[in-house]
C-alpha cells in the first residue's frame, strides 16, 4: 500500500492511500481500504469520471509531446491544465487536434528540417507494430502502417505517437499490478486471520485430531494464495524486464542514430529504461514479500502438525 502512496498512479489513488496509512484507525482503515468496495475501488471509480480522465489526458499529452516537435500542442496542454474543467473537456473535445493541425502546417512549412520518410523508417515502424513489448506501442505503430497512411504518420509516431503508446503501457502496467495485489493483500489479511484462530482453537479443543487438521489446512491454504502470488510477480518481474531491456536498446539506437526522426524517441528513452527498471526492481521486492509469506505459514502448518 505504501508502494501505491508513494508511486506514479493518478492522484486519486495516492491521495486515498496516504489517507488510509495515515489514519488513526490503523489497520483496521487499510484492511478497509483494501477490501472490495473500499478505498482503493472508490478511488478507481473517481477515476473515471469524465472530468477526471480529461485531466488524465491533458497531463499525458504534457509528458508525451516535446516542445521542440509539438510546441502548439504541448501548449495548448499546459494552458488547459492550468485553467477549468471546461478548458479541459474543451482541448480532449476539440483543442487536441486543432493543436495538432497547427504543429503540422508549422513542420511542413519549415523547409530547413524537412525530410523524405524512408522505406527504412517504414520497416522499422513494421517491426515496432509486431515485435515491441507493449501492446498500445503495438497498436500505435500498426496505426501508421494502416491503408491509406502518409509520412506524416510516420513522423508524428516517432514524434509523440510511440511515447504516447509506451505510456500507456506503463499506466496500464501499474493500474494491472495495483488492482492484482490489493486483491491479494485483502484475501491474505482474511486467510491469516483464519489461520491463526484455527492454531489457537487447537489447544483445549474437545476434538484435537480434527482441530490440528483444521489449523493445517487453514495454513496450507495460505500457503498455496502466497506462491501463487509470488509466481504472479515473477512473471511480471519478467515483463518489466523485457520492457526495460527494450528501451535500454532504443536509447543506444537514437544515441548512435543522426536521424532527425530518432530525437524525440530518444529524449525519453532512457527515462522510460528507469521506469521499467524500477517496476523490475519492485516486482522482485514483491516477490520476497510473497516468499516470506508462504514460509510464515508453513512454519505455521508445522506448528499445528506438532500440536
Amino acid at each position: 500500500m505504501l508502494r501505491l502512496a508513494k508511486s506514479s498512479m493518478p492522484v486519486e489513488i495516492r491521495t486515498s492511500a496516504w489517507n488510509a496509512l495515515r489514519s488513526a484507525r490503523g489497520d483496521e482503515a487499510i484492511a478497509e481500504w483494501l477490501a472490495p468496495g473500499g478505498g482503493f475501488d472508490a478511488a478507481k471509480q473517481r477515476i473515471r469520471d469524465a472530468r477526471t480522465r480529461n485531466r488524465l489526458f491533458c497531463e499525458r499529452v504534457v509528458r508525451t509531446h516535446a516542445v521542440e516537435f509539438a510546441p502548439e500542442t504541448r501548449a495548448a496542454a499546459e494552458r488547459a491544465l492550468k485553467g477549468t474543467v471546461a478548458d479541459q473537456a474543451a482541448f480532449v473535445k476539440t483543442g487536441y487536434a486543432e493543436a495538432q493541425k497547427r504543429d503540422r502546417a508549422a513542420r511542413e512549412a519549415d523547409v530547413q528540417h524537412k525530410r523524405e520518410v524512408t522505406a527504412k523508417d517504414r520497416d522499422f515502424v513494421s517491426s515496432v507494430a509486431e515485435h515491441d513489448p507493449g501492446e498500445q506501442v503495438r497498436v500505435a505503430a500498426q496505426w501508421v502502417l494502416r491503408p491509406g497512411a502518409t509520412d506524416v504518420d510516420v513522423v508524428e509516431f516517432f514524434g509523440y505517437g510511440w511515447m504516447t503508446g509506451a505510456t500507456l503501457d506503463t499506466e496500464a502496467y501499474r493500474t494491472r499490478i495495483a488492482e492484482a495485489e490489493t486483491l491479494r493483500h485483502a484475501d491474505l489479511s482474511r486467510l491469516l486471520e483464519e489461520a491463526v484462530a484455527a492454531e489457537k482453537a487447537v489447544k483445549g479443543s474437545a476434538d484435537a485430531a480434527k482441530a490440528r487438521a483444521e489449523a493445517e489446512r487453514a495454513w496450507r491454504t495460505v500457503s498455496g494464495h502466497a506462491e501463487a502470488a509470488r509466481k504472479a510477480w515473477l512473471a511480471e518481474r519478467e515483463a518489466a524486464a523485457a520492457q526495460a531491456e527494450n528501451w535500454k536498446n532504443i536509447a543506444k539506437a537514437a544515441k548512435a542514430s543522426v536521424d532527425e526522426l530518432w530525437k524525440n524517441i530518444g529524449r525519453s528513452a532512457d527515462e522510460n529504461e528507469r521506469n521499467w527498471s524500477q517496476e523490475q526492481a519492485e516486482a522482485a521486492e514483491s516477490a520476497a514479500f510473497w516468499q516470506s509469506m508462504f514460509d510464515r505459514a508453513q512454519a505455521g502448518e508445522t506448528r499445528a502438525k506438532a500440536a
